[in-house]
């Protein structure tokens, strides 16, 4: 319990504290944009919370591989995802969904956004690859002409939860504080048992900005939703096998399919409950 509330901590001073010196620096403006309701908002909070998170998660991560893979996945994320925050604004890089970058590479263009899909899925491969790594070493090393094939299929099971899990934080990052709520409802029941502290500390760092995001004084963007959907994903990967990475990889690919189609926004509008738990704390709109 200690090592999680010190890493709980951690995550929410090094937040904090990354989001002060980011909006101190003079080229901040850089990162105002407009939200839904016309106000002027700062993207830093994003690049805070990659920081913080990574920085927590790591420290609180039970191993060395775990250590690793949670800093591949969450400093890699945030930084493809700051990437297409900055660059994406440009009016050549408008593309909507994943089609639309594979349709935008068909004509030539290799858009931000494309840029950070795969820099994404090469942290999930990469961070995936490490915690298997991790449990191989804990399963006293098996013989690899047996096992070469389920590794290998395990290790595509994780990157496909570490990068789902990053990309479905980064579909509802549409309304202030709605990305955090959803990360703290997905990420609470892993606080416990072995590693939980790697959670507790994503989650502290999240928790820290959550009263800046509702109060639309900042934004996570691509850079803060898919750092801690990644750092979400390394740590739900690493305590589950084949069996359950599969089934939280069917969960994450049908609901990535269900936004193409529809609107998360209109669903948790139209649902009770949901819509109630999403306006909590809100600003009031203007």
């Amino acid at each position: 319990m200690a090592s999680r509330v010190k890493s709980s901590g951690l995550g929410a001073l090094a937040a904090r504290a990354a989001l002060t010196w980011i909006r101190r620096d003079p080229h901040a403006g850089v990162l105002e944009r407009t939200n839904f309701h016309g106000r002027t908002v700062s993207l830093a909070g994003g690049p805070a919370l990659a920081a913080g998170a990574t920085l927590a998660a790591a420290v609180g991560a039970p191993t060395v591989a775990t250590t690793a893979a949670a800093i591949a996945a969450g400093a890699t994320s945030g930084a493809v995802g700051l990437y297409d925050d900055v660059v994406g604004n440009r009016p050549e890089q408008k593309a909507k969904g994943f089609r639309g970058h594979l349709g935008a590479l068909r004509e030539g263009r290799v858009t931000s956004g494309l840029v950070k899909i795969a820099g994404v899925g090469a942290a999930g491969l990469a961070a995936s690859a490490l915690l298997s790594r991790d449990a191989g070493v804990r399963a006293h090393r098996r013989r690899q002409d047996s096992g070469a094939v389920r590794r290998a299929t395990d290790v595509l099971l994780g990157a496909g939860v570490i990068a789902g899990t990053a990309n479905l934080l980064n579909l509802l990052d549409l309304r202030p504080g709605r990305a955090i709520k959803a990360a703290t409802i997905i990420g609470t029941p892993l606080v416990a048992g072995r590693g939980g502290a790697l959670t507790a500390g994503t989650l502290g760092a999240s928790a820290a900005l959550l009263p800046a995001d509702l109060g639309e004084e900042i934004m996570l963007g691509d850079a803060g939703a898919n750092a801690l959907g990644a750092l979400l994903g390394v740590a739900l990967a690493a305590k589950t096998g084949p069996a359950g990475r599969a089934l939280a990889l069917a969960v994450l690919a049908g609901l990535t399919a269900a936004s193409e189609k529809v609107s998360f926004t209109k669903v948790i509008q139209d649902t009770p409950g949901l819509r109630e738990l999403d306006a909590l704390g809100r600003r009031p709109a203007p």
